[in-house]
């Protein structure tokens, strides 16, 4: 062979080798330096050839490495096309981008992530206090709620169940316990929404919301000295109920279009004239807990007009706690939220007088309001949400599984249909995902990160997840889940789909605007430095910050692209993964999608640069490239920490199967919409050399977690662990385990009885006539009949539904009483 195209030959492989690695740039000149001079000393090369490479290898390297004259030379003129090209950023955009910090998500952006240090993240369990009080006032709480009677007949939760809530302090598990409070870990917190969620969903929203976003945490991080001693111990004790008032009729996930206002003022307060303070005028809509709060929370932007506070007029967003007892404040009226009567509605006041130390954190804190929201959203979006949704998912998972084995039709239980099937494995799988993500989640925040991102993530796709697992569990249930009624287990939550989906940030807006496009700055290693850079007003400290960053970046894609061919070329099979045998194929696969999303992010930045946040369709297929990376993420830690149970392997491969799919459409839905043609048809080569890779679950993994579902059993329990399994005879849930158990222990005997009929050895023409007739022919003993007549009495209690007298099916008694006040016309 040519010695010059041997050496070619050697730098090729070792620059792919580098930018694979990662190496360092010098690592990169010394070697090629060596190559270089072993090339120049051992084959006596042409001059005319010798002096071009050494001057292509000293114009390359010498620039780059000296870092004055790159920075002279190169980083000066992409830090001047840089500030031009940089989109304009709103202050509530700014403000969203730098709250909560980055975590395992900047590992799935690197593009090479570092396995060990997922599976060596601490595994959260709950402290014996906590377990105690699941034990305890959960369940007994539990017992307590009545759905039926809550959802149709009081549209409320009984004076009794509130008295409890409020004793037990449920309204306090956040709260320090030198307040009073609980004091418990986000797990516990998770713990508690989802065992309450999988019995009331009414119950769930009144307990999780002053847990969440409201004037407790926000108190705790930010508040005052005196706020805090004042506040915290009555809300810990429910002498206040506090809720937070920040969605209006004009903004609800936009701050910047927010319509209430402030304005600093003097005014008389208890008496005293001249007070400081600030007259505010606000139109507040969905505020759960307004109706009976006597604590409010309130969001305003706040302006100084003559400068009361000092020479800025227009003061940013400021938050605020005002008694709801205080005059002009107008609260009590209800919403109505699609039959999950939790105490939710409107409230305003128009030049409301308050002093300026009701501000939360006191002056010093205003104009910091959305950051400080934003920094406290991450418990709404990555507690209480996932665990409504965890709960629902794991309610669905057990009754739906119980009902398909009772409910037969041609004589055969629905569970063993394979369009039945389809349905229960998804139902299972999700649920899985769900709870792997939950969890994995809730160990972040106890370890005191605020992953904004990720919570965002696991916001929008378990409420998804929850809309079709629940949706999925309705078409299995047929009419029994649709006719309302105390027999009816799943329609409020079925109902309450949409109440998720909306709060704490509609989830259109979430997926296609909020994880990319936040992920795409925060997660990645070098672009907010980039922006950081630009904005520093030290121009020689910027560009040096700069100059570190955009040379960083440059290498970081070159690599990517470098990794993603090679990844693809070998099937993920150049890449480590952990030592799990069953798994590591995943481990592999997520490597290289890291690789190809990274390199994704990068080009559609930099062609598309601000455009791509109007490009939404775009932003909202890399949030799902993003998201689905996370998910198995989490699908695969679970496993891992739960000792990897062989049972649960194939719950594991589903998830594993569908999330690797879901990326590949995703990215091909990108490419196949991205504006610059040729250059799609190149990236999509890059990323899928031989073709899509990745195939969605086939039948026979459908049917293996259908059978898990259907199968009382270690697994099935595991799976929908945390929920409330009812005690009570008379309860709907109770009727369903107690029918499946009864049901499995004939399941060998019916048939027999069924195959006689069949035959004409028996006469009767229907199952229940036919055990008499079988018992009195001597086919069956004395026993078997009892059972056989006890199993089939279970399962028509289970499958039997509701219905009411005429004179039951008015609406309420408070409507009907208006009717009687001509005020409304009654249902007959």
């Amino acid at each position: 062979m040519n010695p010059f195209t041997l050496f070619l030959g050697v730098c090729l492989v070792s620059a792919c080798i580098f930018a694979f690695l990662r190496f360092p740039l010098w690592l990169w000149a010394l070697v090629f330096g060596v190559l270089l001079t072993g090339f120049s000393y051992y084959t006596s090369p042409s001059v005319f050839l010798l002096i071009p490479l050494w001057l292509c290898f000293l114009l390359i390297f010498v620039p780059l490495l000296v870092f004055p004259l790159r920075r002279n030379l190169i980083s000066t003129r992409l830090f001047d096309l840089y500030r031009k090209l940089l989109p304009a950023m709103s202050d509530t955009e700014r403000e969203a981008l730098e709250a909560g910090n980055v975590w395992w998500d900047a590992e799935l952006f690197s593009g090479k992530p570092d396995w060990k240090k997922l599976l060596s993240m601490p595994v959260p369990t709950l402290s014996q206090e906590e377990q105690a009080f699941l034990d305890g006032p959960v369940e007994e709480l539990c017992r307590m709620l009545d759905d039926w009677h809550i959802t149709h007949e009081r549209y409320d939760l009984p004076p009794e169940v509130w008295e409890f809530i409020k004793q037990k302090r449920f309204f306090a598990m956040i709260i320090p316990k030198h307040y009073g409070g609980l004091e418990f870990s986000a797990l516990a917190h998770s713990a508690v929404v989802m065992k309450l969620s999988s019995r009331s969903v009414t119950a769930a929203v009144t307990v999780m919301v002053p847990n969440s976003l409201g004037p407790g945490i926000l108190l705790m991080q930010y508040g005052t000295k005196e706020q805090k001693e004042y506040y915290l111990p009555r809300l810990a004790s429910g002498d206040e109920i506090p809720c937070f008032a920040l969605t209006g009729p004009e903004a609800g996930s936009d701050a910047g279009g927010m319509q209430d206002y402030g304005i600093v003022s003097r005014g008389e307060f208890e008496g005293k004239q001249n007070v400081l303070g600030i007259l505010v005028t606000w139109n507040k809509r969905y505020i759960t807990l307004g109706p009976v709060a006597t604590l409010l929370g309130l969001a305003f932007k706040l302006y100084d007009p003559e400068h009361l506070l000092g020479d800025k007029e227009n003061l940013g967003i400021a938050l605020a706690l005002i008694p709801t007892k205080h005059p002009g404040v107008n609260i009590g009226r209800r919403h109505f939220p699609l039959n999950i009567p939790f105490q939710n509605g409107p409230n305003n006041g128009n030049d409301v007088f308050i002093p300026m130390d009701w501000v939360i954190g006191g002056q010093d804190r205003i104009g910091q309001g959305w950051r400080m929201l934003m920094e406290c959203l991450s418990d709404g979006r990555g507690i209480s949400l996932p665990a409504l949704s965890t709960g629902a998912g794991k309610f669905a998972s057990r009754t739906t599984g119980a009902y398909a084995r009772i409910r037969k039709q041609f004589n055969v239980s629905i569970g063993e249909f394979e369009g039945v099937q389809e349905f229960l494995a998804r139902i299972g799988g999700l649920t899985y995902m769900m709870e792997s993500a939950r969890v994995l989640t809730l160990g972040s925040l106890d370890q005191g990160e605020k992953p904004s991102v990720i919570t965002a993530i696991i916001k929008f796709h378990l409420t998804e997840s929850m809309r079709q697992v629940v949706n999925d569990a309705m078409d299995v249930h047929g009419g029994k889940g649709i006719m309302l009624g105390p027999r009816n287990y799943l329609a409020r939550s079925y109902q309450s789909i949409p109440v998720g989906i909306t709060v704490e940030g509609a989830n259109i807006l979430t997926r296609s605007m909020i994880i990319f496009g936040q992920g795409a700055i925060r997660c990645h290693p070098y672009v907010l430095m980039e922006m950081q850079a630009v904005a520093n007003p030290d121009a020689n400290a910027g560009l040096k910050q700069f100059d570190q960053a955009i040379f960083g970046h440059i290498g970081f894609t070159i690599s990517n692209v470098v990794r993603t061919l090679l990844l693809g070329l070998s099937n993920a099979r150049l890449c480590r993964a952990p030592h799990a045998v069953d798994t590591a194929p995943y481990y592999r696969q997520l490597t290289r999608m890291s690789a190809a999303f990274a390199m994704l992010a990068d080009i559609a930045m930099l062609i598309l640069g601000g455009a791509l946040k109007r490009k939404e369709r775009l932003s909202a297929r890399l949030g799902d490239v993003l998201s689905h990376l996370y998910l198995i993420s989490a699908v695969l830690k679970h496993h891992q920490d739960q000792g990897r149970p062989e049972s649960d392997k194939v719950l594991v491969e589903w998830n594993g199967q569908r999330s690797l799919y879901l990326i590949q459409e995703a990215i091909v839905d990108f490419l196949d919409n991205f504006p610059i043609r040729a250059l799609a048809f190149a990236l999509r080569f890059l990323i899928f050399p031989f073709g899509r890779s990745y195939a969605k679950p086939d039948d026979e993994m459908d049917g293996r977690i259908a059978k898990l579902l259907l199968s009382p059993g270690i697994a099935r329990d595991r799976l929908t662990k945390g929920i409330y399994l009812p005690g009570e005879t008379g309860d709907a849930v109770y009727l369903l385990e107690d029918a499946l158990a009864k049901i499995i222990a004939v399941e060998t005997l019916q048939p027999r009885i069924v195959k006689a009929m069949r035959k004409g050895e028996l006469k009767s023409r229907t199952v229940v006539a036919a055990v008499d007739e079988a018992l009195a022919a001597g086919m069956i003993t004395d026993q078997e009949a009892k059972t056989l007549r006890v199993a089939m009495e279970a399962s028509s209690a289970v499958i039997q539904v509701d219905d009411f007298a005429k004179e039951e099916f008015y609406l309420t008694s408070a409507l009907n009483e208006r009717a009687t006040q001509g005020k409304i016309t009654a249902v007959n």
